[in-house]
Parts: structure tokens; sequence; C-alpha cells
């Protein structure tokens, strides 16, 4: 009975333990499903193999030195110490003597073992310093101080460091460990002082003691002398002790000698510990202890602070000019801004209309149209049914009849929450994709004020014979999403068609095929779903989508990148829409270099988990194309320069593409990504000034403008299609302008171009600084000085519509600048955004028009000696000055009504306005 009782016991134990495997185990078999569904099998493997590898084997060695340090203290401890612990018995209590020794060793065991696992996991998280280490790659360039390859400071440091502190962990351990053992044996007694540290047990037992300590205490003496030369005096190259990254004069002529000399102090401090465990030293010991912590307080500290204080700082200049020039040759390497092309203006600022027809794809292609109120119009009219989103509104280009046109589109997703009823067979079975998408040209508007759609409706249909979608279905999207199953017995649902539904099979290679039984209950544990588990609608043939949301995708594909906030949709020849992502590879570690600014990486950070902390190394050397319809995933290689990617490129040999495996129709789309211009903006404001002189004064210091009418001041950053000065024809480029530290008027500006051969390319065009450009904050303010427009927004705004003004676009035109904002209106409870009126600046010029041609007509056909009139209404043939003149009364009438808070006059009055308008207009 005994025999069944213990084999049902276990039994039951082995069933419990097999489940709980099967549980844990369930997300890391099914990652490994899809991995090898999307065929990126060694991007699961080699992180899986490497950090058992690593954490095993650091875990041994740290067992073993651990084990033999605890092993030869007690060795080194024969005597030991007895306790007395009182027991319970059937006779009463009774003391019980119990050998301190036994105890120690049996608590020895599981204490190494458990530090030892810590240790091991430490090091398994840091798997990749060690991977990238092995297959560095150099960046055939030195540092200025030490004249090392940059790929030492990016691979060989990190990889030293890792092992240093490694060992350093492992002998603190080791020596707090065998404290502890002496003090429980006896050996060490903490009264006394330190001439009876050690308990005259015998004076065998105390130079053992002694000897092991010594041991020990002379094996953490050495590894910071390692530590101090092989780390902290590399590290010199991000001291922030001067107003810059780098070592400085003082780091140079001061912290640098004083550290040489310190590991040298600290190495024979470690010489002295080794003799003194086998001669009596302890003078000699003390000596150098105090020698290397007299080394380390007056030169490292006070002799530095003197330096910098009395000798640099009054002379910082002079004594800081060759570490300048290293920061800023540094920092324009490593943020990719050394080979910024400079481009002088001549300061002809005056533009004619022959300007203005010699650059007609420009002006065609200025977008009248703001994501914001383009996604709400999108939203009103193209959503259709309440579980269809639009997410985001993606700005592309296209060749259309010919020309290069710039749209704006949005991907039509599914948003599962909004579905009518929630259950597992409609958010998992049923509703499984968006459907097609709704694309804009950007400049133009119909009659109402509203978008013209080329793209629209259900199923898409397009006015426009250069661009088809013939798989609109969106099963992979940037809308957070649910795992789907589709060829399920249940249908799926496609899309709306009058009072009916059409529905769909599924057919492209996407998911991980369900075949057994076995899968099914992987999955169901995975996403803690019996239905998943019990459906009937689940067959053999089915496929399980997962990772659909693309930013979960590509960080679950490669969590060694980075990726830019906007992935953006493509409508490609054979009209399949295709996502890409771009992606960078970044550092903390490029010497001498400056970290972009903390507001800067503040943002990022929070919206794109950027873990990367004082960011000073950025490359696009990645981009990523997701198949909306298949979830079919490709990494190309935009960077072949690039030493970081190199070294993953060597580590995951099967998983990169070349761009020339880039399909070309994709190729034509590709753009510089706006995060990493973002990041080289930012930088490039203060580190344009690449003499030490200016830099130093900072004289010359650019900043950012932001949207003046827009709360979160987002940079004037955009994507636009314009023809540069100098060069033959229109092109797809990313434009930003700066203005001097401080001040409103623009200094300069600059692109980045996205074409061909110039893609990558960045060209900074600069004013003159001896003449006055108007800068958008500037604009802003004259146009709202502008009496008519000022009076025209105020009666829109009085009448119960919301004006909206959109965002001020800089277009640069030949060697000048045209100004133009949007204006758009919204009525009250309205959710439709409709553009009612389009503001041009030029120099002295302003016009608000109906149109932009309208608005440009205004301001290039008026000779220079004429005042700009801002005419808001439909032009008159014959004016009637009867009605002109009562319409005058009447608006002067409703003004006064609404300052005296008269609103019965005021709605009267503009009543009778409107009946005076309207006589005007049919006349």
């Amino acid at each position: 009975m005994k025999k069944l009782r213990k084999i049902t016991i276990s039994t039951i134990g082995i069933v419990v333990i097999l489940i709980v495997a099967l549980v844990s185990s369930a997300n890391i078999i099914t990652d490994w499903f899809w991995f090898k569904e999307v065929g990126y099998q060694q991007l699961f493997t080699t992180p899986l193999i490497a950090k058992v590898i690593v954490g095993f084997g650091v875990a041994i060695c740290s067992y073993l030195i651990l084990a033999l340090i605890f092993g030869l203290a007690r060795r080194f401890s024969p005597s030991t110490k007895s306790f007395n612990v009182k027991i319970n018995t059937p006779q009463g209590p009774k003391m019980k003597v119990i050998d301190a020794g036994p105890v120690i060793r049996k608590i020895t065991i599981p204490v190494v073992i458990l530090v030892s696992i810590v240790i091991g996991l430490i090091a398994a998280a840091n798997w990749e310093i060690i991977l990238l280490y092995i297959n560095k790659t150099p960046f055939n360039s030195t540092d200025p101080l030490f004249h090392k390859d940059i790929s030492y400071y990016i691979f060989t440091l990190p990889f030293i460091g890792l092992i240093i502190r490694l060992f350093e962990a492992i002998i603190l351990i080791g020596v707090i460990g065998s404290v502890l053992i002496y003090l429980l044996l006896g050996v060490i007694q903490l009264k006394g002082g330190l001439r009876n540290l050690f308990q005259a047990a015998g004076p065998g037992i105390i130079h053992s003691a002694k000897r092991m300590l010594s041991i020990l205490f002379a094996t953490f003496f050495i590894i910071i002398s390692a530590k101090t030369y092989f780390i902290e005096i590399p590290s010199l190259v991000y001291s922030k002790t001067g107003s810059f990254i780098g070592a400085s004069y003082t780091d140079v002529h001061i912290t640098l000698p004083v550290l040489q000399v310190m590991s040298v102090v600290a190495l024979v401090v470690g010489i002295v510990l080794l003799i003194h465990a086998f001669k009596s030293w302890t003078r000699l010991v003390v000596s150098s202890i105090l020698v290397y912590l007299l080394v380390g307080v007056i030169g490292g500290w006070i002799l530095s602070e003197i330096i910098q204080r009395l000798i640099v700082l009054p002379n910082e200049f002079a004594k800081e000019t060759p570490y300048i020039r290293n920061n800023i040759d540094a920092t324009q390497k490593a943020y990719g801004i050394d080979q910024v092309e400079k481009r002088d203006l001549t300061g002809e600022t005056l533009l004619t209309n022959q300007d203005i027809n010699n650059n007609q794809l420009t002006i065609q292609n200025i977008r009248l149209w703001d994501r914001e109120p383009l996604l709400d119009t999108f939203s009103q009219l193209q959503e259709i049914r309440t579980y269809y989103e639009f997410l985001s509104v993606d700005n592309d280009r296209y060749t259309i009849g010919g020309n290069l046109r710039q749209v704006l589109l949005s991907a039509r997703e599914l948003n599962t929450a909004n579905l009518p009823q929630l259950n597992f067979i409609n958010e998992h079975l049923t509703f499984t994709h968006g459907y097609g998408l709704t694309l804009s040209p950007v400049n133009e508007v119909t009659k109402e004020g509203l978008p013209v759609l080329f793209v629209k409706d259900l199923p898409p249909e397009s006015s426009i014979k250069e661009i088809k979608i013939n798989n609109p279905e969106i099963y992979y999207g940037e809308m957070p999403n649910n795992y789907v199953i589709v060829n399920s017995s249940a249908e799926e649902f496609n899309y709306p068609s009058g009072e009916n539904n059409i529905y769909s099979i599924y057919s492209g290679s996407g998911g991980v095929q369900i075949s057994s039984l076995m899968d099914k209950l992987l999955f169901a544990l995975r996403f803690k779903s019996s239905k998943l588990f019990l459906s009937n609608d689940i067959t053999n043939s089915s496929r399980l989508l997962m990772y659909r949301d693309i930013d979960d995708r590509v960080r679950k594909l490669a969590p060694f990148l980075k990726f830019d906030l906007d992935p953006y949709l493509v409508i490609t020849e054979n009209g399949a829409m295709e996502w890409i992502y771009d992606a960078y590879t970044v550092s903390n570690r490029y010497p001498y270099a400056e970290k972009v600014s903390d507001s800067r990486l503040n943002d990022f950070v929070a919206e794109n988990s950027f873990v990367v902390s004082n960011l000073n190394y950025i490359r696009n050397s990645v981009k990523i194309t997701i198949n909306a319809y298949t979830g079919v995933t490709n990494i190309y290689v935009s960077d072949t320069t690039d030493p970081i990617i190199q070294a993953y490129q060597k580590l995951y040999k099967d998983v990169f593409k070349s761009m020339d495996e880039l399909p070309t129709d994709l190729r034509s789309h590709i753009r510089y990504p706006e995060d990493l211009f973002a990041f080289q903006t930012d930088i490039y404001s203060e580190y344009h000034m690449d003499e030490p002189q200016n830099f130093y004064n900072k004289e010359d210091e650019w900043q950012i403008p932001t949207q003046p009418q827009n709360e979160e001041s987002d940079p004037m950053m955009r994507h636009m299609i314009m023809k540069l000065p100098g060069e033959a024809k229109e092109e797809y480029i990313l434009m930003l302008p700066f203005t001097p530290k401080g001040k409103d008027n623009l200094a300069a500006w600059m692109v980045a171009r996205n074409d061909n051969e110039n893609y990558g390319k960045i060209v900074v065009y600069r004013f003159p600084k001896q003449k006055l450009v108007y800068g958008p904050n500037q604009i802003i303010n004259r146009i709202n000085q502008d009496p008519e427009i000022s009076r025209q927004i105020s009666l829109w705004d009085q009448r119960g519509s919301e004006v909206i003004s959109g965002n001020l676009l800089v277009i640069p035109i030949e060697e000048s600048l045209i100004y133009v904002q949007p204006i758009y209106l919204r009525a009250e409870g309205g959710k439709i955004p409709e553009l009612k009126r389009v503001i041009v600046a030029h120099e002295n010029r302003i016009a608000m028009e109906e149109t932009l041609e309208l608005a440009l007509n205004k301001i290039f056909t008026d000779t220079e000696n004429e005042t700009i009139e801002i005419n808001n209404e439909v032009p008159i043939s014959a004016p009637n000055n009867e009605l002109l003149n009562q319409a005058s009364e009447l608006y002067n009438s409703a003004i006064d009504a609404q300052k005296a808070g008269d609103w019965t006059t005021y709605g009267s009055k503009i009543d009778e306005l409107g009946d005076i308008i309207n006589k005007l207009l049919e006349e």
C-alpha cells in the first residue's frame, strides 16, 4: 500500500513538472515556430545558444573559482568553533554541541551555486558584447589621443570592461565569503583592535588565514590596476572635464599621468600583498595602500581641480584649442555630417513671375494638406465602418502622368476593439484584416474644400492608371492587433458591400501552420485561450498569424537595431502594399563625440524605447520591408560602410540582404529617415562651426525653428518635391530651416536628398549674414498683424466655426523663399476640416486667397510699388458702391455690437451683411 502511494505521488509530481515545463516553454516553442515561418531561424538560435554558452561558461568558471577560494579558506582553518544548541527531546530540553565546520561546508556549496548562477545570468545578458567583440570590424579611423582604431572603443573596450567587472565581482565575493568563514570559525575576531584581529589559536591557523586573505586582496588590487589601465585610461576620451566631450587639457596633462601612476601603484600593492602572504610585510602593505589613496586624492582630485581652475579656465581657449578640434571632428564623423556640402546663396532674394513659372513642378507639389486635418478628413469620409481606422498619414512620391507627384496616403486598418460584438470567432477568425487605403495628392482641393482622392472606397478604386492595388487586404500594419487564424472553417470578412458582406479566403504564405493537436495546445497555452484549443473551426490547414503589428514584428526580429518612429506604406508596380521601416545602428561609445541634446533624445526615448543613453553615434544602416498581405519580411543593409552593421553581418551570416536585391519599384520609394535627420540637424546647429575659435565663442550658433502656432512645437521639417538651386530638375528632398540662436531671421536651410545616386547626400544653403531674410516666426507675426487676414479669420471664428491654421511651409525657390500656410475651417461640432484659404508670403508681400494659384498670382503679378490688397471674395466685374458702403456700415455695426456684448444685434447685422454679399455676388 505504501509502495502504491509512493508511485502515485511520484506520478502526480512528474505530471505536474511536465505541465509546468510545457506551460513555461510554450512561448519559446511558439516563437521558434514563428521565426522558422518568417525564415529567420538564426535570429532565434544565435542569441539563445550564445546566452546558454556564455551563461553556463561564466557560471561554471565562477563556481570553480569561488569553490576553490572557500575550500582553501576552510582548509586553512583546521580548528573549528563549536556552538551549544538547545534541542527538545522526549526526556526534555538538552544542550547539543554542534561543530561549525561541517555546517559551513553544507552552507557554502548552495551559496556558491546560487552566486554563480546570478553571475552567469549577468554574463548571459551581455552575450552580445562578447559576440560583437569576436566579430568586430575596424573603422579605419583612430582617436587623436591614444591612436587606437575607433573599433577598440565600440567593440573591445566594452568586452574588456565586462571581463574585468566579472572577475572583480567574483574576487570581491570571495573576499567577503572568506572573511565570514573565518569569523564563524573563530579565526578572526572583531574585538581587541587590529593587534588582536587574528585569534591566537595557534601560529599555523593565523599564518594560513593571513596568507589566504593576502592572496585575495592582492588579486583584487591587481584587478584594480588592470581596470585603471584598460578601462579608466581609455575612457578619458569620454571625459566631461572641459566644456565639451573628450579628453581636455587637464585630462591629458594631469589625469592621464595620475591614472598611469595609480595603475602602477595598485600593481605594486598587489605584489606587496602577495609577498606579505609568505613574509610579514605589514608596514609595507599599509604604506603602499596609503600611497595609492594619496595619489588618487591629491593627484586625481586636488591637483586636477587646481590646474583646471587656475591654469586652464583663465586661458581656456588657448589651452583647449586642439582638444576642441578633436571634439568637432569626431562629432561630425559620428553623426555623418562631416561630408555636408555647403553652398552659399547670393542674397538676391526677390522672385519674379518668371521664377515661379520656371519652378512649376515645385509649385504644383506644395503641400496644402497637413497630416492631422487630412487624417480627420480621411476618417470621416473613408473609414466607412466603425471597425476601420486610419492610424497615420504617410508622405511619399509617385510618377503620375510623367511627372513626379507628392502624395499622402493612409492604410484602412482593422481595429478589433470597435467590432460590434467581441468574441473569439469575431476577433480571431472572422475579422482578420483591414482593407485598402486612401491616397490623395498634397496640393489638390475640391470646390468644397476637401482633398481630391486618387484612391478611395471599398474595394479601393484608383483614378490614376499608374497606381493600382491588387491585394488590398491588410493583415500586417501599424495597428496594435492580436493574433488571427486564417484558412479556418469560419468565413473571413473582407469588406462590406451594400446590405451584404463580402468574404474571402487567405491565399498568402504568412502564419504558422497549426498541423497537430500539440500545436493547438502550445498556442492555447501561449495566448491563455481554451477556446483556441477547443475550437472546431481550426483545422490542420489553418494558419496562425502573430506579431502582426509591424513595430512588434521588427523589434522581435532584430532587437539589436533601433527603429524610426514613422514606417510608411508603398504601393508597388504589381499592386502589392509594402511597409518600409528604417532602422539604425547606434552607440554611445564614439570617442570625443558630443551626445545629442537631452530634449531631442528624451522625446525619442519616450516614443521609441531608445535604451542607449548619451547617444553619440548613429547610422541608418538597415531598411526593412514587410508585405502587408503575406507578412514576408526582408532586411536590407543600406549603409555598407558602417562597421557596426558589418559586425552584425558576420554574426548573422544568413539574415541581411544587399540593397541591390531590393526591387526597383521599392527602391524608388526609399527616403531619408526623419529621425536621423532630426539628430543630425540638432547637432549641426552647433557643429557647423568647424573652426575652434568660432565654436568656442558660439558666435554663429543656429537653432531649429518650430511651428509657432503649434503647442507641441513641432520642428519645421518636411519632405517636399523641389528643384534645388543649381540643379537641373526637381527631386524629393527632406528640408529643414535654421535661424540664428535667439533670433527669428533665417540663417540657412538644409536638405537631405532622396533620389537615385543622390540618396543620402546632405546640402546646406547659407544666406548672407549681412542681409535680412524673414524667418518663420517673423512671417507668422506679419500674417497675424495683417488687418484684412485678421478680420476674415475673426469673422469665421465668430460664426460657429473653428479656424485651423495649418503648418507654415518654407518653400525654397531659386535662391529665395516663399512661405505658404493653409487655412482650414471646421464647423462647430463638425469633424471634417475644409481648406478655405491659402496664405502666401514673399519678402514684404502677403496674400490670402481661395487657392494657391490665386495667392501666387496676387503676389507675383503686382508691381513693386503697388500696395497688396487681400481680396477674400469672388471678383466682381462692376462694383456697386452703394451696396459696398452698406456692407461696410453693417460690418462696423456688428463689430461694435460684439465689443458691447450685444449678441442679438451682432447676429442680425451679420445676417444683413450676408444678404448684401449675396446681392453683390448676383451682380
